[in-house]
């Protein structure tokens, strides 16, 4: 049986079910607009000229400035062996002593005849003279006159004779004991004491290097010096006077001291296409040594107003061509084609697409596209 509800209660359900019913529809209803995002965030660098060097980097090898290979003027047998294998040595140091009593023994009969012939010309000069008084009172005829001058001047030719077999001798037993041509380190000894040593052999006795400075060989190929020399009608593109040039070694690192160019072939190798180059290399600690690979950096040319580009502002499509993205004025990303020569360090080298002053976008290109706006954070720094 329905027992109908009171008034009061009735009046507080229908209450509550409409407060319900609005609450309802206000939660269905949707909004008219959507909140706008902001442009996405940038990093940027400004560009600007500088001068920069462009370098190639070459492969080379070591070299001693001077070698000298130590050969034996006369033949002998070692008797002592005046040097430290690996030590430095003086011009003129003595390496090694040969037995010289033969050649001490040539020398004092060099000595020997020397005198000898000292003598004979005293007294032909003597006889001479009195042979000058004696014709003017035709005490002696004029045939014995002339003989006796005659024989003076023949043992005047005998002292000269004399003379240049003891500088001989003397020449011959100096060379007894075997000097070092030039400074430097001295190598390691290939005879030892009691050898026989020949006059003009073929193997040297030892090799002294002199390694301070010291050369590095490096080839470039003819391909590189052509496209250089290409660029270098540019008007912007001045040939390098004293650039220096840095050395690497084969762990990486960076040698202390910088070379100079100072060579460079006038042909081409035409087994290998390349031109040969030299650079002169301070080397006072000797930490390179003959026949080390190294890397040289050298600058061949000096570009005045260069810009240089982050390489994270560089990409490329997928037919290869180089672009950048840039803000332009009203702070809209704009696509720009451009053309790179080579990298520098960790930048790239513009060679045309981009001017000075351009915005180049470095940082959060994933989010950006071409023609839609963004904004500048506050890392925008010129490009150094």
């Amino acid at each position: 049986m329905h027992v109908p509800l009171p008034r009061p209660v009735r009046t507080l359900l229908l209450a509550g079910l409409a407060t319900l019913a609005a609450s309802l529809g206000a939660c269905s209803e949707t909004p008219d607009e959507t909140p706008e995002m902001p442009p996405p965030a940038v990093s940027v660098v400004t560009l600007a000229p500088e001068r920069v060097a462009l370098t190639r980097e070459l492969p080379g090898r070591t070299r001693a400035l001077l070698i000298a290979e130590v050969r034996p003027l006369v033949t002998g047998i070692i008797r002592e062996r005046l040097y430290d294998e690996g030590s430095h040595v003086e011009a003129g140091q003595p390496l090694y002593q040969l037995d010289d009593a033969t050649y001490r023994t040539a020398f004092r009969s060099a000595e020997a005849s020397l005198a000898r012939a000292v003598a004979s010309l005293d007294i032909a000069r003597l006889n001479a003279g009195r042979a000058e008084e004696l014709i003017k009172t035709n005490a002696i005829s004029d045939q014995e006159y002339r003989n006796l001058q005659a024989t003076q001047r023949e043992v005047e030719a005998d002292v000269g004779v004399a003379n240049a077999q003891l500088e001989s001798a003397r020449v011959r037993l100096s060379y007894a004991r075997i000097r070092s041509p030039i400074e430097g380190r001295a190598g390691i000894s290939a005879v030892t004491v009691g050898a026989l040593v020949t006059a003009d052999q073929a193997a040297p006795l030892t090799t002294v290097q002199q390694l301070d400075p010291i050369y590095v060989d490096v080839t470039q190929s003819a391909s590189e010096l052509l496209a250089l020399r290409q660029q270098l009608s540019d008007t912007a593109l001045q040939q390098a006077d004293e650039i220096p040039v840095q050395i690497v070694l084969d762990d990486g690192s960076v040698y202390t001291h910088q070379g100079i160019l100072t060579f460079e072939d006038a042909a081409v190798d035409p087994t290998t296409g390349s031109v040969a180059m030299r650079i002169v290399v301070p080397n006072p600690d000797l930490l390179m040594l003959p026949g080390m690979y190294v890397r040289a950096q050298i600058g061949n040319a000096v570009l005045d107003e260069a810009l240089l580009v982050p390489q994270q502002g560089i990409a490329r499509d997928p037919k290869g061509q180089a672009f950048a993205m840039l803000l332009n004025e009203e702070n809209l990303v704009e696509q720009r084609s451009v053309e790179v020569r080579q990298t520098i360090g960790d930048k790239w080298l513009v060679k045309s697409g981009l001017e000075a002053g351009d915005r180049i976008i470095v940082e959060g290109l994933q989010k950006v596209r071409a023609g839609q706006p963004a904004r500048v954070t506050p890392t925008d720094v010129a490009a150094q």
